[in-house]
């Protein structure tokens, strides 16, 4: 079958219709197994999130495809039809008929499934070459929300019981243990214990802070989230419409604490695991937690790390000459806004996110501030990121929908990754006057890896970028100093640079980040843990991250983690995974990689 392009004018009936023959064909290909070069383009990358892989996959060649479509013949695929809440639309091109993008949905007897195509025209014949295919839920099993909502006025068979005294027995666990255990209360835990509690899930959440939100409210006054505000909701509970571009620490910390509350969601503060082990053949963990002075012993079927991907063992440098530098040195995990540094002169070596805060809040804190920079850093201002957040977000009154167009993109698809160098060059356009301004200072910039910008260091290596909130025209103009180099020893006074330079101190804050989370992971529950568990974030051969959202390599151990974007969306696949398990619901099987 074939869709041909009479013309490269395409009115919107015209685009519905090559779009509902395209679909109507795909579907025929999944239950079928033939025909193939009628849908799908030779230079398909097909992504897959556990509908017909059982994992978050992406697809390119000839033998991965074929392999997908072999799993997807007897997944019994029904149903399908255009996503009703984004029609099909024509995307421009420079030249030609440009492409077609559509949305869509069908069942399969797995679950419901939602898709993304983009289709170009080809010999006259329009077909995908991207693809998204997102195992939406299991069926028989979906998500508590909307016309699934509960009544709130249930009450158990044997009693009556009020809303308030359910909570109080949900949150202390007295019908028994959790299901799913996670250690840390930050975004990323909450939003997947929002995940898992829709979909009827019990989860306990651990964490060593007094409140939820203490993360956030025990750091530097001058912090703000440095992503955009449209591209950060949590799941189910959008920000007010009145919300910052970019939320103030404290705000956000005061977010998180009442989203726990709206959502119900069950959180032990001033708790810490202190013992944990691993029954394979039960297939369940034993874990210790200490809970304000108490120690509780519960047996969840699932554990998940979610304590931030940066980890929390701090990476502190070995300074020739520290034992003789008579101020203060810290790492910026301890670093907090002092009133008392006022007119003292302050150093901060690192030039990430962190490095840029923490001089920014000591120049503003009355300090004399000097950053040393030893190599190349990336630099986009937060407002050029946010007017690209603005138009990926705000556009859409649903996220879901810009979410699945996100989670569409395979980031190692040539045209993708030239598609991010073409931004890195637009943003850097936009930032001209800033970078200029910090190259004539002395600022090292570089471009990120083949130029791909913030997006491919933060999934690369998860730093390397300053999204800049205010500290860049801070050294444009000299109110914050700057020492490009390398250190070679400390003394009394400061720093000595390997050129000589001194850089007197009489506090150095080192932002030179974290061991990574799986040390953290061999700290909390030992090496055998940690050890059974691949690398952790970094893109696979196909463009995965590594270890996060999906099987880490121990049985039911995860990692789960990012940003509030990428958590908020992939939260879903990993709360799908662990409710299939715990239901028996056996998800296809790919195989290996190939």
């Amino acid at each position: 079958m074939t869709m041909q392009l009479e013309s490269p004018a395409l009115d919107d009936a015209a685009v519905a219709a090559v779009a509902q023959q395209w679909l109507t064909g795909f579907a025929e290909l999944l239950r079928a197994g033939t025909g193939a070069e009628a849908v799908l383009h030779t230079d398909l990358w097909w992504r897959d999130l556990l509908a017909f892989s059982g994992d978050l996959r992406t697809l390119h060649g000839a033998d991965r495809i074929g392999a997908v479509l072999d799993v997807a013949r007897g997944q019994q695929v029904r149903d399908e039809l255009l996503e009703p809440v984004a029609p099909p639309v024509l995307l421009p091109a420079a030249a030609g008929p440009g492409s077609i993008q559509l949305l869509f949905r069908f069942d399969t007897r797995l679950g419901h499934v939602r898709g993304v195509a983009r289709l170009v025209c080809d010999d006259g014949t329009w077909r995908a070459r991207n693809l998204l295919t997102a195992l939406d839920s299991l069926a028989g099993r979906e998500a508590a929300i909307g016309a699934r909502r509960p009544e709130g006025t249930e009450m158990p068979a044997d009693r009556v019981e009020y809303w308030s005294a359910r909570r109080e027995r949900e949150l202390d666990c007295r019908d028994g243990d959790p299901d799913v255990l996670v250690i840390g209360a930050g975004h990323s835990g909450l939003a997947l214990a929002a995940q898992l509690g829709v979909l009827g899930v019990r989860t306990l959440l651990v964490d060593r802070a007094d409140r939820v939100g203490d993360n956030w409210r025990g750091r530097y006054d001058s912090l703000v989230l440095h992503d955009a505000v449209w591209s950060n909701h949590l799941p189910f509970l959008p920000f007010p419409s009145n919300w910052p571009v970019f939320t103030p620490k404290d705000k956000m910390g005061d977010w998180l604490e009442i989203y726990s509350r709206a959502m119900e969601l069950d959180v032990w503060n001033r708790s810490e695991v202190v013992e944990s082990t691993f029954d394979p053949g039960a297939r369940r963990w034993t874990v210790v937690v200490d809970r304000d002075g108490t120690r509780r012993t519960l047996r969840p079927q699932h554990l998940v790390l979610a304590t931030g991907l940066s980890g929390t063992e701090p990476v502190m440098p070995a300074f020739a000459g520290a034992d003789d530098f008579a101020g203060e040195l810290l790492h910026s995990s301890e670093y907090r806004t002092e009133p008392a540094r006022r007119g003292t002169r302050t150093v901060v070596i690192g030039t990430g996110n962190s490095g840029h805060d923490i001089a920014q809040d000591l120049h503003e804190a009355g300090a004399e501030v000097t950053l040393i920079q030893r190599g190349p850093t990336h630099v986009v201002s937060g407002q050029a990121l946010a007017k690209q957040a603005r138009r990926r977000y705000a556009e859409h009154t649903d996220t879901d929908v810009a979410d699945l167009l996100d989670a569409a993109t395979a980031r190692r698809d040539p045209q993708f990754v030239a598609g991010l160098r073409m931004g890195v060059g637009v943003l850097a356009d936009h930032d001209r006057e800033l970078l200029d301004g910090l190259a004539a200072r002395g600022f090292s910039h570089d471009g990120g890896p083949d130029g791909t910008g913030v997006m491919m260091l933060f999934l690369g290596r998860n730093g390397g970028y300053y999204i800049d909130v205010g500290a860049s025209p801070m050294i444009v103009d000299g109110r914050i100093g700057l020492v490009s180099g390398t250190i070679d020893r400390l003394d009394a006074d400061g720093l000595v640079m390997s050129d000589g330079t001194r850089v007197p101190a009489d506090t150095i804050v080192c932002a030179t980040g974290f061991r990574g989370i799986l040390d953290t992971a061999r700290r909390v529950l030992g090496d055998a843990v940690a050890d059974a568990c691949g690398p952790v974030w970094g893109l696979d051969d196909e463009g995965e991250l590594r270890s996060v959202w999906r099987r880490s390599g121990h049985d039911r151990f995860w990692i789960h983690g990012g940003n509030f974007m990428l958590v908020r969306n992939y939260s879903k696949y990993l709360a799908l995974q662990i409710q299939a398990d715990l239901a028996g619901v056996e998800l296809p099987a790919l195989g290996r990689r190939v």
